[in-house]
């Protein structure tokens, strides 16, 4: 976690792609599900991703992401002008399309369902750019167990062992922590050995221009573009991946958009072929945990769509 003071840099992952991803459903409040405190709503949302219900003091709710790619907790400027918060600060933030210049401004308190986090500098982006009122990142998700059941359609936060542990979930892939993500560091992207950070503020899978290299020659592409949160967009390149093998657990024929975004240098993931998996992929099973204090990525298969056939998960 980068320390609040000015002219530090900072990632914030979130990129949205051209096309129209599918919404999130909105659960009722009456689901017996919710009843457990540490479960976080999940709203509707523009992009395919996950937005959930957080109180800044005594004030909200407000929506916002639940961003694994990105360092910091960030609030749209309309939500810091309505609490009144004033700039304490600038900074520059990396996205996937670039770097800008922001204010930052001190949040005494956000809360996340029953959990508190105290303390927090945030920078400011334009609401209309984030698509929600703001972003829970990595300084709020820090020790914690990040659990997204797509099957329930609700998001849990807290310590492993209160979310289930390991029970349920087929696959368990350890990772390395960079800045604060985790990054799984033994995946082949057809026959390219590949670093892999879960995304959950991007709607789509993000490859570098080394992972593009290595694949050139392995199928046809087609241009896009992909949008940031910043409201910087960057050209890039789309192409279908034929198996994406992570530990033994196979997805067939999904696409990835490559880019030379800055991210992947604040990552120091440049030299070798690496990506962002987003949620397009990750909607592929029925849960994902991101387990920031084991180092761990769980994986729960959705019944009828995957099986174990030999070791190894097939889509």
């Amino acid at each position: 976690m980068l320390p609040p003071i000015a002219k530090a840099g900072m990632i914030i992952g979130l990129a949205l792609t051209a096309t129209s991803p599918a919404h999130a459903q909105i659960v009722s409040a009456s689901d017996p599900a919710l009843l457990n405190p540490e479960l976080v709503l999940i709203q509707r949302d523009n992009h395919n991703r996950m937005t959930v219900p957080v109180h800044i003091g005594t004030q909200g709710p407000f929506e916002f992401l639940i961003d694994t790619g990105s360092e910091r907790t960030v609030l749209s400027r309309q939500v810091a002008t309505t609490l009144g918060l004033a700039i304490s600060g600038n900074s520059t933030v990396v996205g996937v399309a670039g770097s800008i210049p922001v204010d930052l401004v001190d949040v005494d308190e956000i809360s996340l369902g029953k959990r508190s986090y105290y303390t927090l500098t945030a920078p400011l982006l334009e609401g209309a750019h984030i698509g929600a009122d703001g972003i829970v990142g990595l300084d709020s998700l820090q020790d914690q167990r990040v659990l997204i059941d797509f099957a329930a359609n609700h998001i849990a936060i807290g310590d492993a062992m209160s979310l289930g542990g390991t029970r349920g979930f087929e696959i368990v892939v350890r990772a390395k922590r960079r800045s604060g993500q985790l990054i799984m560091t033994n995946a082949i992207v057809d026959g390219v050995s590949t670093d892999i950070v879960i995304d959950t503020g991007s709607d789509s899978s993000i490859g570098n221009l080394a992972l593009r290299n290595a694949l050139r020659r392995r199928g046809t592409s087609k241009s896009t573009v992909l949008f940031s949160v910043t409201g910087q967009s960057i050209g890039a390149e789309m192409q279908m991946a034929s198996v994406i093998d992570v530990n033994g657990l196979r997805l067939h024929n999904t696409f990835l958009s490559f880019a030379d975004a800055p991210a992947f240098r604040r990552l120091d993931l440049v030299k070798r072929p690496a990506m962002l998996m987003g949620m397009t992929q990750l909607r592929m099973f029925k849960r994902v945990a991101i387990d920031f204090a084991s180092r761990r990525v769980l994986f729960d298969l959705p019944t009828g769509v995957a099986g174990l056939i030999s070791d190894k998960v097939v889509f």
